[in-house]
């Protein structure tokens, strides 16, 4: 089963999905919308053309723990893509994501606009192998 995260920001997306085996991440890329409406539109529409069977959409809480602003527009994404398709759609903590994509971006030499342009594709990359490494660990576990 394919697998798709999000990272959810203001004017940018970042999307990544897993292989069909569920085990590996494949395509990352952006999408450039600030409605929360159309962007679950359109993240929808991007899961059922690539038979996703599942959504993970980062849900950056506070380091503390708690439920921030952030992370509620989260909450609200996730709603509306579970109006919009018939695919589970879960919540999976993501603190401190974005600033790894950062870092993996400048050990890279990528920086000023070209980091910006990818940071999101980076980040939903991130928080779709933190998913996969869970569900990895829970497999081993069950065995």
């Amino acid at each position: 089963m394919r697998i798709m995260a999000i990272d959810f920001g203001d004017a940018r997306t970042g999307i990544s999905v897993s292989d069909i085996s569920g085990t590996l991440t494949g395509e990352a890329w952006v999408i450039h919308e600030r409605n929360l409406s159309k962007a679950a539109d359109t993240i929808a529409s991007e899961a059922v053309l690539r038979q996703v069977g599942k959504i993970v959409v980062g849900y950056p809480k506070n380091m503390n723990g708690t439920i921030g602003p952030r992370a509620e527009k989260s909450e609200q994404l996730a709603q509306c893509i579970r109006e919009n398709c018939d695919i589970e759609v879960l919540l999976w903590d993501e603190r401190m994501t974005t600033m790894s994509a950062h870092r993996i971006l400048s050990d890279t030499g990528k920086h000023g606009k070209k980091r910006k342009k990818t940071v999101d594709a980076v980040a939903a990359s991130l928080i779709l192998e933190s998913y996969l490494a869970f569900l990895a660990q829970q497999e081993r576990h069950n065995s």
